[in-house]
């Protein structure tokens, strides 16, 4: 038990102060998992004790609407993993009288619990023996065993696995679970690790091969596609505007955002123009680009570069717009969950 011994008692001397550590109790251990999915730490836990602080108990997000769910999470990104923690709140409310599952098994079924999360809350919350893969144990052990296959494909992910249940503390797996992560995340970093004084350095296959800065391999699979957005912020005399709701599973879906024409090639102004006259059908007074420079914004999968067009009317009255659009005034417009390139436009330009 080299491998856990060693890294247990780093842990115990390094590990950071966090509060899903101080207790087993799985509401907070299943809330701060959903939201450390694609999130640094220092990212996540401020949302994490606002989240605690709305909602204390699972009962309190199963009764919240989805609308103060997504505004609270607004800022966090990967919008669908809120939506599945509200599913799932109103699941185990309205189904298992407010208790989790106890079993890795059991938990996988719920919704937006996958491997991973199921592992951690099984081991965190339950002490069950079953080894937690993430990101940071997957650089770990490949470096340790000196694993050369890509991590992100099915032969290299079933090593990393079998090498995980290998070294795992089954007396103890919350701690084990708990130490590899901490220790890939602080010590056996991605670039620049603390090889020269690791603990694991004597058995490391990787540091006596020389092989720590390409390890673990991962090949490249997605394909960022680049999208060009185009907004009309339609503003009246008494600074009233139009919101709409993404609706779809795509990106944002549900977040509010102005009226938006999308184009997968980089648009003429004639092409803008003739979108903006098909959107709204009224009378334009006037109209002017907000940003002099086109705001980019990049997503894992997509670059999206953004223009923003103030259309100033008359007025707006109910029926100038359509069911998923809202009619809001320029002041209510941060009550309302918006994708953080919205948020950072009405901020600069409209507040």
């Amino acid at each position: 038990m080299f491998f856990s011994k060693q890294i247990t008692q780093w842990y115990t001397a390094h590990k950071r102060d966090l509060p899903w550590r101080n207790t087993k109790e799985a509401y907070p251990i299943w809330l701060s998992e959903i939201m450390l999915q694609q999130t640094r730490v220092d990212q996540g836990l401020p949302y994490f004790l606002k989240f605690l602080e709305h909602f204390p108990k699972v009962e309190n997000l199963a009764e919240a609407t989805e609308e103060k769910v997504l505004k609270l999470w607004q800022g966090l990104g990967y919008y669908s993993r809120a939506r599945n923690l509200h599913a799932t709140a109103k699941y185990i409310t309205e189904n298992l009288n407010g208790e989790f599952p106890n079993t890795k098994d059991s938990l996988l079924q719920l919704k937006g619990v996958g491997d991973y999360t199921s592992s951690a809350i099984a081991s965190f919350a339950f002490n069950e023996a079953t080894p937690v893969v993430d990101g940071n144990v997957n650089r770990v052990l490949s470096r340790y065993f000196g694993i050369d296959l890509p991590v992100n494909e099915s032969a290299g992910q079933n090593l990393i696995k079998e090498k995980a249940i290998e070294v795992l503390d089954k007396k103890n797996p919350a701690l084990h679970n708990q130490a590899i992560m901490e220790f890939g995340a602080l010590q056996c970093k991605p670039k620049n690790p603390y090889c020269h004084i690791c603990p694991l350095q004597s058995k490391c296959v990787a540091y006596q091969q020389g092989m720590v800065e390409r390890l673990p391999l991962k090949i490249k699979k997605t394909k960022v596609q680049t999208r060009f957005l185009n907004y009309f912020v339609l503003i009246d005399p008494n600074q009233n505007t139009i919101v709409q709701q993404r609706k779809g599973k795509g990106i944002w879906e549900n977040l509010f955002e102005f009226p938006v024409a999308e184009f997968s090639k980089k648009p003429k102004l004639i092409e803008v123009e003739k979108e903006m006259r098909s959107i709204f059908p009224i009378e334009i007074s006037s109209t002017e680009k907000a940003n002099l420079k086109p705001v980019i914004h990049l997503l894992s999968h997509r670059k999206l570069i953004a223009d923003f067009y103030i259309l100033k009317i008359q007025s707006l009255q109910k029926n100038t717009f359509q069911k998923n659009q809202k009619l809001l005034n320029l002041s209510e417009l941060e009550t309302v969950p918006v994708p953080v390139l919205m948020a950072n436009f009405i901020k600069e330009y409209l507040l």
